[in-house]
């Protein structure tokens, strides 16, 4: 007679839980590690006792067939172990995308003030180094209030792994900046940002500047900084022309004076005691529903059934798949509730797709 797979599961769930177990003995044990390396001053990494390790434990098991894929499973360990001793030896290191001086770098400051910042130059090779363990999280913008959402970090939400744990609320203000001594009748072509350049549209088409795109903004005052190009004007923030020397020709020349980019904190952990701990927790959840008529709708109404205020509801084109399409909502509410978990339950029989991506309570920091 075969054996029943639901006991050999059952087996399986109780080996699971006592490597849990075990898991989290070994991380303390590491940390007691990193904290003895602090005060001798040694390197994160010892490749001798790496080696070492690998070759004692990996004789501990008899059988052959499974021996190199616990080598592989030990590599693992290993890997883990060092980026959490990082992480204590050295801080967390943020991810950001632009410079030192852009509106990134600025929210990672406010939210990560005492911890490393990493700079990246593009929003993918930021999170993407938080899922390959290079960073602990990453900052990165949503959506503005003048120009919309930043469609690359919102298909990243859906196509990636990780979670969104904060958001920050940044109020954004630019100004033409230029060399030192140049003058706005001296500024023939103005460089930025995209979304910057739209956020200033209006400036733009009156002065009848020439645009010029940048992968960012700081970025752009770098360049402008290194040259002597007095016609050249570039759209940045004061912490910008401040950092780079330039000068300040004419400020707030966003088209909109309520301007405010949200930059989300994405990290591989899901918060679920967001509710628990503040007041005012939200949840992000993206999905696709079942090609048939209504689908969309009756995903809406689960929604209002369950009285979960959304306060955003967005559609984004599926790359993979012409002419159909993914969907954004953020809501009000605590998805880890009873209602929230029934709520998930009844979407799943509507939705194809369905994931929660972010927790969250508001930010009331400026």
């Amino acid at each position: 007679m075969g054996r029943d797979l639901n006991d050999i599961r059952k087996q399986i769930n109780d080996v699971d839980e006592q490597m849990a177990n075990l898991f989290e003995k070994r991380m303390n044990l590491a940390k007691q590690v990193a904290e003895f390396k602090i005060e001798n001053s040694l390197p994160i990494e010892d490749k001798v006792r790496e080696a070492q390790l690998i070759e004692k434990n990996s004789s501990l098991i008899a059988n052959n067939e499974i021996k190199e894929y616990y080598i592989d499973y030990l590599k693992g360990v290993i890997s883990i172990s060092k980026q959490y001793q990082s992480r204590i030896m050295e801080g967390m290191k943020i991810a950001y995308c632009g410079v030192e001086g852009a509106f990134a770098y600025i929210a990672s400051k406010k939210l990560f003030d005492s911890q490393q910042l990493v700079a990246f130059s593009s929003f993918a090779d930021a999170y993407n180094s938080v899922v390959n363990g290079t960073c602990n999280a990453c900052v990165l913008p949503l959506e503005n209030s003048y120009a919309g959402d930043v469609g690359e970090v919102i298909d990243l939400l859906f196509s990636g792994s990780l979670f969104i744990n904060n958001i920050l609320n940044v109020d954004i203000v630019h100004n033409l900046v230029g060399k030192k001594g140049a003058t706005i009748k001296d500024i023939k072509k103005v460089a930025s940002h995209p979304q910057a350049l739209a956020q200033c549209q209006q400036y733009i088409k009156k002065h009848n500047f020439e645009q010029i795109e940048y992968a960012n903004t700081a970025i752009a005052a770098l360049d402008l900084s290194k040259s002597d190009d007095t016609s050249l004007g570039v759209i940045a923030s004061s912490d910008v022309a401040k950092l780079y020397d330039l000068e300040i020709l004419e400020s707030n020349i966003n088209a909109s004076r309520n301007n405010t980019t949200r930059f989300a904190v994405f990290s591989k952990i899901l918060n679920k005691d967001v509710a628990k701990t503040k007041m005012g927790s939200h949840f992000i959840l993206v999905f696709t529903v079942l090609n048939e008529a209504g689908a969309l709708a009756k995903t809406l109404n689960i929604i209002g059934s369950h009285n979960f205020n959304m306060r955003t509801l967005r559609s984004r084109p599926m790359k993979e798949l012409q002419w159909n399409y993914y969907f954004f909502v953020e809501l009000d509410g605590d998805i880890n509730s009873n209602d929230g978990q029934d709520m998930i339950n009844e979407l799943k029989s509507v939705c194809d797709r369905l994931k929660i991506v972010g927790t969250y309570y508001s930010e009331t920091e400026r």
